[in-house]
């Protein structure tokens, strides 16, 4: 592989980020996988999924306290109630590990996924160049009528004024917006800092239209809920508050971001650990065999001198993740820091495979993470993430093919 072929590749595909930072993202190179691999990571996302949307059940009739204490900002609680759509959430993306023969869940990023172009619409392209089979055939056709499906159950007039929202300025989440809003007949594009709000009327365009949905693929609850205009009005919350009044609708559902919240793993390894009877026999098997140990406090690792990460219980990107030994001292860690001011969860540490693969930089080895997505629900596109032991927005695409 020469450089320039790489290069000429991805200046091939429309709107697409093949650099990031300025830095090979996307990598000219096929990570070959079995037809029997790709049907364990679907059904992994399945029943990690169904135990996801299930807990969500449980999350709603928490008391306030509770909710609190799991670090979801106490701005959000009344949002957290709601029950919008059939599925709690409508592009979700798991990370996994394979371990022993199967795969381990380390997150659900349940409200604003990336990595979704890549596996969707670049994966094929690249297994075509290759002369591969793509895992991920067919799957973008899903993607479009589940997103179609899941505006039109959340507008109730044929006129509704849809708007996809990101910041423009962000090539990743400019693309990935507009990628998705183009399954969307009729909806328009308005940049994040044009959007109006007047407290408890209503949202805006920039042409002072009113919006019935706002689709906001990669603007995280948790951020929008810190927004300030230039006169310290909070209209971060204004705009939470538009959603509780019935006002506006926002897509992902609400519900997302009750999934987003990686406590909500310690909450299911809790019920399971005391076997509840919240899940059923089969689900607590599903727990045992897709899920991790992860728990509110480290001291049942450092006790058992068991390796642990811990992860704030809203972040993204590896971004605050710290790894530990067996006797509870810092290993490795995240040099971004955003997210230390939330609550933390404690997971166990499992090792992830290691590949080597093709850069621009020559043969470089990499370790692998899974990305795998839920769409309503539905397992559907795959895709490979590679770098070091904390997977962060320096780690490669590693695209797959059969």
């Amino acid at each position: 592989m020469t450089n320039s072929e790489r290069r000429k590749f991805y200046a091939s595909i429309d709107r697409f980020w093949a650099d990031l930072y300025n830095e090979e993202y996307a990598l000219y190179d096929v990570y070959e996988v079995t037809e029997e691999e790709v049907e364990k990571i679907r059904i992994a996302t399945e029943c990690t999924g169904k135990i996801f949307f299930k807990t969500a059940h449980l999350l709603r009739n928490l008391p306030d306290e509770a909710l609190i204490e799991m670090g979801y900002p106490e701005e959000t609680i009344p949002i957290l109630r709601l029950k919008t759509l059939e599925a709690e959430s409508v592009i979700a993306r798991f990370d996994f590990i394979a371990h022993n023969g199967g795969y381990k869940c380390i997150e659900m990023n349940a409200d604003t996924p990336t990595f979704i172009k890549e596996l969707f619409v670049v994966n094929g392209q690249i297994c075509k160049a290759f002369g591969m089979e793509n895992p991920n055939n067919e799957m973008e056709e899903m993607l479009k009528s589940m997103v179609r499906k899941s505006v039109a159950q959340s507008i109730f007039s044929p006129d509704a004024h849809i708007v996809f929202t990101a910041h423009d300025d962000n090539i990743e989440d400019y693309y990935t917006t507009l990628y998705i809003m183009q399954f969307v007949p009729g909806a328009k594009f308005t940049p994040l800092h044009q959007l109006q709000i007047q407290k408890g009327v209503g949202l805006f365009d920039e042409d002072g239209k009113r919006i019935d949905l706002l689709y906001r693929p990669t603007f995280p609850i948790e951020n929008l809920i810190q927004d300030e205009d230039d006169a310290q009005n909070r209209i971060g919350l204004w705009l939470m508050e538009l959603v509780e009044q019935d006002l506006l609708t926002i897509l992902n559902p609400p519900s997302a971001f009750l999934l987003q919240n990686k406590a909500v793993q310690a909450i299911i390894w809790g019920l399971h650990e005391e076997r509840n009877a919240f899940f059923t026999t089969e689900e607590h098997e599903w727990i045992a065999e897709y899920f991790l140990p992860t728990y509110l406090e480290d001291s049942l690792f450092i006790e058992k001198g068991i390796r642990y990460v811990k992860k704030p219980v809203f972040g993204r990107e590896g971004d605050t993740v710290e790894i530990f030994d067996e006797d509870g001292q810092l290993i490795k860690e995240d040099i971004q820091k955003s997210y230390h001011h939330y609550p933390k969860v404690y997971q166990q540490f499992i090792e992830q495979p290691k590949t080597t693969f093709r850069s621009e930089k020559g043969r470089q080895t990499g370790e692998l993470l899974v990305g795998s997505f839920l769409i309503s629900g539905k397992p559907a596109a795959i895709g490979l993430r590679v770098g070091g032991m904390i997977t962060n927005n320096l780690s490669y695409y590693l695209p797959i093919g059969m």
